[in-house]
Parts: structure tokens; sequence; C-alpha cells
């Protein structure tokens, strides 16, 4: 086991410290793709932790690490490649801050009024049809919208031509969650993977600095 590995696996994983030296408020160009500046995969700790202290708009202490269990738990059944772990989780951040009675969308609705977004996701009616989803419940929200995002899978590879999980994957999302387009999304990617990878960034950073303490015999 590595110097890394064993610092991060004698950590208490459910012990959750605002993260040092993060940058939550760089920008990145979402569609350059994650840099692998680590061989250690990132874990679903750590993503719980930038979860809770990089969503913007919502304090850390009103987030429910319980509830991103559940989230995390559901996207790890589905099998996610490693530069799309925490896709719930950035999707669940941006679109309703974790509420699970979040709702929006109502100018799209006939009398302007009524909402047709709901839930964690802010997922439409089309949902309820499809999956029998319970847009309120985050777990159905969650495991229905992997799967819608699954699905689309196979239409990506005929389509876009990928041979890679994480191009498939990414295309897949952007298809799952955008309207349709002549032509596909072959080259686009969610604005919810430009804050995933922030956070992925974001605890590169943060074991580098980490390894740097060691490294240093200083203890930071």
């Amino acid at each position: 086991m590595t110097l890394l590995a064993l610092i991060i696996a004698i950590a208490n994983p459910y012990v959750y410290e605002k993260p040092i030296n993060v940058n939550s408020s760089v920008e990145y160009n979402f569609i350059l793709p994650l840099k692998e500046e680590h061989s250690e995969i990132i874990t679903y700790d750590e993503l719980i932790n930038e979860a809770i202290y990089n969503c913007r708009g919502i304090k850390p202490d009103k987030v429910d690490p319980r509830l991103l269990e559940k989230l995390i738990k559901i996207e790890s059944s589905f099998h996610p490649p490693a530069a799309m772990k925490g896709m719930v989780l950035a999707a669940a951040c941006m679109e309703s801050k974790y509420n699970p009675r979040a709702k929006g969308d109502r100018k799209f609705s006939k009398d302007k009024k009524t909402p047709m977004a709901i839930g964690i996701l802010q997922q439409w009616p089309v949902y309820e049809k499809r999956y029998g989803t319970v847009r309120t419940d985050p777990e159905s929200a969650a495991r229905s919208w992997m799967k819608h995002i699954v699905r689309q899978i196979p239409k990506v590879k005929r389509m876009c031509g990928y041979k890679t999980d994480k191009k498939i994957w990414l295309a897949a999302w952007v298809t799952g969650v955008r309207y349709k387009k002549p032509g596909g999304r072959c080259r686009e990617a969610p604005l919810h993977y430009r804050l995933l990878k922030r956070w992925h960034r974001n605890i590169k950073k943060q074991r580098d600095w980490k390894m740097s303490c060691v490294e240093d015999g200083d203890g930071c």
C-alpha cells in the first residue's frame, strides 16, 4: 500500500472536515477532459465532503450526509467510470441544493404557475410515466435519473462512435438530461459536469497538500 493510500485508509470516512486549498470559486472549461494526476481512484467519501462544503447556495450544516450517502449508493450500483463518480451529487446540488421538495420550471406550464420540475433532480412528469418515479423521493429520483442516462448508451455508441467509457458516459449524460437535438450531442457536456470536475480537482489538490505535509515532515 502506498503512503498516500495509507493516509486515506486510516482517515475516519464519515468525519467531514472542510477541505483546505480547494479554490471553489475557480471556473473551469467543462468540455476539457479531467486530467489523471493520481493513480488512486477518487472515493465517494471525498466526494461527499465536496458535496457538503462546495455546493453553492446551501450552508454545509444544512446538508444531510445521510441523504448524500443514499444517492451515491444508487449511483455506484450503475458502475459509472471514475471520471463520472459523483455525477448524481453534482446534479442534485445544481438542480435543487439537495432539496427533495424543490419545484421549478413553472414558465413551461400552460398557466405559467404550475411547476413542471419536481424533486431533488428537478425531473419532469415524463419520469413518472416512463419509470414510475416518485419525484419527491430522492432514491426513486436518483435511480430513474441514472437509469435514463444508462439507457442512452447504446444510442450514443452508434451515433458518436466513442470507444472509451468516459466519452460514452459523458455523451449519454448530456443526451439524457437535455432536449433532443438533430445530430445528437456527442461533443457536448452537461453543466453538472462542470461542477463535478471542479470537485474532482479540489480533491486532487487536497491530496497534493496532504502529501506535501507528509514529505516536509512539518504536519502542516
